[in-house]
């Protein structure tokens, strides 16, 4: 059966990967929706018009018209006579996300990096349409709020550790799961000393050695930021302890993640590191897709090495579990406070240590405070958390 797929995030690195799978696999999946933030209005308008799609969003309205005028260029580009090729209609502004995560389909591809992704997660889960969720702060932050809209199933992780685990997971019951283990490269400053990394640079950081990913997310590699907010996506999605969720280093980055049972069996997801394999499961759930991606070769030598998270060079796996455990709107700060020192890293204004030492004095202080505590989580008061852990932490930074 075709599968109507609406992708959010179509020009970043998810996005894009997610069109090449579909243009390789056209028997399968229609392109009924695109969203992205507008930077690259002519990239949007080659996948708009390649897939002949209907509608698309960009979060920037100012970036509206350009989409517009890339999408004539793209068509003409193409040799289309005039009347012979559909031009999108075009949905402009914050809110273009989440009115096409509504959109009449059957797969939501929402590859929207950090906290904007929330509602439109929220939007769909709600339109009851399966949800490939490779935004993982959306979760993280909206903690309970999202998995209390989900029906069971309907978010399939992209993130390739928990894919990893979803398929090592497939068939076994809940209560023979004793632990998760969740891999990490360990990014491009493995094995040295907190004092090593004072003077790394954001090139330095943005060498990942493993792993082609946009900026924000290969600076929380090098960090390991990344791996505490999959800590808490892994406790969320399979409703597991943080104290039965380990994190390894594994450099060669082809054990994904493997998954502990009662009995003393782990079983385990292997594959080279290539982003299209868990992008094929989430569209696909639960088939897979012939030759999505390639596989190991199993005629030449190799070997896999894995070894202990070194919690005092890299302190921010602990941080997570810390906002994890404490929950609420801890999550949401954690995540936030982040994503405004990842900036200020970029920009120069922040040394590398000094990211997550600021996201502990932002958490530090928000679980500290007695009103933290207090009442329900609501879609307020996550956003309240989120606002409050930007400014804050943009207070930091500006003082250091």
């Amino acid at each position: 059966m075709r599968r109507r797929v609406a992708i959010l995030g179509s020009t970043g690195s998810i996005g894009t990967q997610a069109l090449d799978l579909i243009a390789a696999n056209p028997d399968r999946f229609d392109v009924v929706a695109l969203a992205a933030g507008g930077g690259d209005p002519r990239l949007l308008a080659r996948q708009a018009i390649a897939f002949d799609v209907p509608v698309v969003g960009v979060a920037k309205a100012q970036a509206a018209q350009d989409v517009q005028l890339a999408l004539y260029a793209e068509a003409q580009r193409r040799g289309y006579a005039q009347g012979d090729y559909r031009i999108p209609r075009i949905v402009a502004g914050p809110e273009a996300a989440t009115e096409l995560a509504r959109a009449d389909c059957d797969v939501v591809l929402n590859g929207i990096t950090g906290a904007v992704g929330l509602m439109p997660t929220l939007a769909a889960l709600e339109a009851g349409t399966t949800l490939a969720l490779a935004n993982k702060e959306s979760l993280i932050i909206g903690g309970s709020l999202v998995t209390s809209a989900a029906a069971p199933g309907q978010i399939v992780p992209v993130d390739s550790e928990h894919s990893a685990l979803a398929q090592a997971m497939r068939g076994e019951r809940p209560d023979e799961v004793r632990r998760l283990v969740i891999t990490a490269s360990g990014g491009p400053f493995r094995g040295r000393s907190r004092a090593e990394l004072a003077g790394v640079t954001a090139e330095q950081a943005m060498d990942h050695p493993t792993w082609d990913m946009g900026p924000v997310i290969t600076i929380n590699s090098a960090t390991l930021v990344n791996k505490g907010l999959e800590v808490i996506e892994a406790h969320l999605l399979f409703d597991i302890g943080f104290d039965r969720i380990d994190v390894v280093v594994h450099p060669p980055s082809i054990v994904h993640s493997m998954v502990e049972f009662v009995d003393g069996a782990t079983m385990l997801q292997a594959s080279p590191p290539d982003m299209k394999l868990p992008i094929a499961l989430g569209l696909a759930w639960p088939d897979r897709i012939p030759d999505a991606a390639p596989g190991c070769d199993w005629t030449r030598p190799a070997t896999w090495e894995f070894y202990p998270l070194d919690d005092v060079a890299f302190p921010a796996v602990q941080l997570a579990r810390r906002a994890g455990t404490f929950g609420r709107t801890g999550p949401a700060v954690f995540n936030a406070a982040n994503e405004v020192c990842v900036e200020a890293f970029i920009g120069g204004n922040l040394d590398f240590t000094g990211i997550v030492d600021t996201v502990a004095a932002v958490v530090d202080e928000h679980v500290g405070d007695p009103l933290a505590v207090t009442g329900d989580l609501t879609l307020h008061s996550v956003l309240a958390a989120d606002a409050w852990a930007r400014k804050r932490a943009t207070e930091l930074v500006e003082g250091r």
